[in-house]
């Protein structure tokens, strides 16, 4: 397994696949008990901690913007305390980063400290790094893999290159995947630091893959949209129907897209994907 920069393209067919909510069953657990909460204590809004953390869950986990990387989502549920509960010195500018930066990263953060000096990009870096902290001190196995998750990437390696697209915390990705024996059955690694994640399937794509010999498993419509970005195939895990959609990614999505054969039965999949969010 190596980093984006260094990889090298080693079959026909590529198969990305995302971290959390996708492969690992981490999404839920570190929403409540990490990035929400954390976000709290750096802004001091204890005064409406239930109802902010309601609508955190809800914009990262329960709606079409589940998944978005973390400085994304941190930079909606701020915008929306600065408008109903508090003001959020700074709000305007993070917000207008976070929509165009090419990456949003806590390498990212730290370049615009550096360039602004603006005390907003500071709380969000010190805010990370406390989310990356708290995450280190879940218990092992409240992040694990979902079933079927080994079994299909295992299958998938024998007829494509996998590569995890993630816009989680590199560190995190490694330590999950290589204590849940999973770093095996990737080729490359893609996380928060190489880019989003339309950039890292482009960048992909660029070492010579052909658009329909590319596969995006993903569970968010983050992931949807990366792969419509490139023009490339998307596989959805259904919210909460995770398992059976690992199963039929092992029973009938691969061979569909090994055979060529992937671009109804995508389209039949990307509306049960839709209908499973409302």
């Amino acid at each position: 397994m190596v980093n984006l920069d260094e990889f090298k393209k080693n079959k026909d067919f590529l198969i990305c696949v995302d971290s959390d909510g996708c492969a690992m069953d981490t999404m839920d657990i570190k929403h409540f008990k990490c990035f929400g909460p954390c976000m709290i204590k750096e802004w001091n809004l204890s005064k409406w901690e239930e109802e902010i953390l309601e609508r955190w869950n809800q914009i990262n986990l329960y709606s079409m913007t589940r998944g978005i990387n973390r400085f994304a989502g941190l930079s909606k549920a701020l915008e929306e305390i600065d408008k109903n509960y508090c003001e959020i010195d700074g709000i305007a500018e993070f917000v207008e980063w976070t929509n165009t930066a090419a990456e949003l990263s806590n390498r990212a953060i730290e370049k615009r400290i550096e360039e602004t000096g603006s005390p907003i990009y500071s709380k969000a870096l010190n805010w990370s790094l406390e989310v990356n902290k708290s995450i280190d001190k879940l218990a092992d196995d409240e992040k694990c893999p979902f079933n079927g998750v080994k079994e299909g990437l295992e299958m998938a390696q024998k007829y494509a290159d996998v590569a995890v697209v993630s816009s989680a915390n590199k560190e995190a990705v490694v330590e999950e995947w290589e204590r849940c024996n999973l770093l095996g059955t990737v080729d490359c690694l893609c996380c928060q630091d190489s880019g989003t994640k339309a950039i890292c399937i482009e960048k992909l794509k660029s070492l010579g893959y052909e658009e329909d010999k590319i596969l995006m498993i993903g569970d968010a419509p983050g992931d949807r949209k990366a792969a419509m970005t490139n023009n490339v195939n998307f596989y959805p895990i259904l919210v909460k129907h995770e398992a059976d959609s690992w199963k039929e990614f092992m029973n009938v999505a691969i061979n569909k897209f090994i055979g060529l054969d992937y671009k109804e039965y995508g389209k039949i999949k990307e509306n049960e994907f839709l209908d499973n969010l409302k």
